[in-house]
């Protein structure tokens, strides 16, 4: 069973296994001891942070290992945020951080007296250079971007924004959890959180590096472990498996980024030619190599998710558009790209070929048949005789309103149009998102009795 979800969690790296199996024997003892136990571990210990440190791209002294990279996260911006108190509490992150990020951005702000601002994204996901140093200010007391995004793989200007940040002297935190296992991270960054489970490292092992001169007091109480930064005995086992096998996937990315690029530029290229109405999101070419995302209309995503699990292959979405939830993933809302029916596929180390075109030649059939069961329309047509039409959606969740309006947009003749009430969050987005896939005129939104009314005009 093709397991398409490395974004989420890589598969354990067969030197991470071999290196975790072989700590085991040697460094459970105390690394703060000083009989022959405690040093054999904190030799292991330190061997790790020298192998991480090398692949990060600082000083040994100046990486930490956490509990998980979202921990290194709050980590790194509850401690830089109180060691520059005195410049000011002001956050910058962009539109599109890892949950993570936005979450301690949200408790910073809920703080009192704090102010956030959040750096908008284009169409494909990434930042602007210019936009991002705009956004800082003498009161900036920290900046956040992540490396690569999660979940359409977009690689963001780092080297440029780090740059911004240097001259205004605001130290930037880079979340590189997507990108640390295909190389370093470009730039003059101050701070940089990852998380070993990414790379296919063990899970629960995060790094934090902090570059010295960064003013930085952390939040924790006091603990005489890891600098003082993070609190908790050492896990060197798992530390161990997950620098050894950051090094291993260092040593193997060149050759196999090649190879998995050329797979994901076979999806971006063929699922659009196989599916219709399909939407490839993220930028095609600085992106990362092994991870694509797509978006259908007329589709519930988490149908969909189940229906390709059950033909035997493991995706995961962007969208939170499902019947769990009222709203779509905020880094599909802030490109303005289509939420519905999204699927991200990250492809893992050895991914073959034959694997990609089984799951080319499946995709369609499952496509086809969730939308036949939600009553999609085939094709757009109808009478032309009504010059407006209003369409009742109100409590129904994507994709049934977007599928509602693509009924009846041949009911009105051209210059004509639908009004879409809907109270589902993801209408804002996937309607405007139709009429762009569609060659239609999104009028605009207005409140309503009940949820909003979206127009749109039939252009053709």
């Amino acid at each position: 069973m093709p397991y398409f979800d490395a974004a989420s969690s890589a598969p354990l790296h067969p030197v991470a296994r071999q290196a975790l199996q072989a700590s085991l024997d040697e460094g459970w003892a105390d690394p703060a001891r000083l009989y022959r136990e405690g040093r054999r571990a904190r030799l292991l210990l330190d061997a790790a942070r020298e192998a991480a440190a090398e692949a990060v791209g600082c000083r040994p002294d100046e990486l930490v290992f956490t509990p998980s990279g979202t921990r290194a996260v709050h980590l790194g911006i509850s401690g830089a945020l109180a060691g520059r108190r005195r410049v000011g509490r002001h956050l910058v992150v962009s539109a599109v951080e890892h949950s993570s990020v936005l979450h301690s951005a949200a408790a910073h702000e809920a703080a009192g007296g704090a102010a956030v601002t959040e750096v908008p994204v284009d169409r494909a996901g990434a930042v602007s250079a210019a936009a991002y140093a705009a956004a800082l200010r003498e009161d900036t007391a920290l900046a956040c971007l992540q490396s690569a995004n999660h979940e359409v793989g977009t690689e963001q200007p780092v080297d440029p924004v780090a740059e911004a940040c240097r001259a205004a002297g605001v130290p930037l935190l880079v979340d590189a959890a997507q990108s640390l296992g295909w190389g370093p991270v470009e730039g003059a960054w101050s701070l940089l959180a990852a998380s070993a489970h990414k790379w296919g490292g063990p899970a629960g092992v995060g790094l934090l590096a902090v570059r010295k001169g960064v003013r930085f007091a952390p939040q924790e109480p006091a603990d005489e472990r890891e600098s003082g930064r993070t609190a908790g005995f050492e896990n060197i086992p798992a530390i161990v498996a997950a620098a050894a096998s950051l090094r291993a996937v260092r040593a193997e990315a060149a050759d196999e980024a090649a190879g998995l690029r050329a797979l994901v530029d076979r999806i971006r290229a063929r699922v659009p030619e196989l599916v219709p109405d399909v939407e490839v999101v993220g930028d095609p070419v600085r992106r990362l190599p092994h991870l694509v995302t797509f978006s259908c209309l007329y589709v519930d995503g988490e149908t969909l998710l189940h229906e390709l699990d059950r033909a035997g292959f493991s995706v995961s979405s962007g969208s939170s558009c499902t019947s769990s939830t009222l709203t779509p993933s905020h880094v599909l809302r802030a490109m303005g790209v289509l939420s519905e029916g999204n699927v991200r596929v990250s492809l893992p180390l050895g991914t073959t070929e034959a694997e990609v075109d089984r799951f080319l030649e499946v995709l369609p059939g499952v496509v086809s048949g969730v939308r036949e069961r939600l009553g999609a329309p085939s094709a757009a047509g109808g009478t032309g005789q009504e010059a407006s039409l209003v369409v009742d959606a109100l409590g129904k969740l994507c994709p049934i309103p977007v599928i509602e309006l693509a009924k009846v947009i041949g009911d009105v003749p051209v210059g004509g149009t639908v009004t879409v009430l809907a109270d589902d969050e993801a209408a804002r987005l996937d309607i405007p998102a139709w009429c762009q896939m569609r060659d239609q005129e999104y009028v605009g939104e207005r409140p309503a009795d009940r949820g909003v009314a979206y127009v749109v005009r039939r252009r053709s």
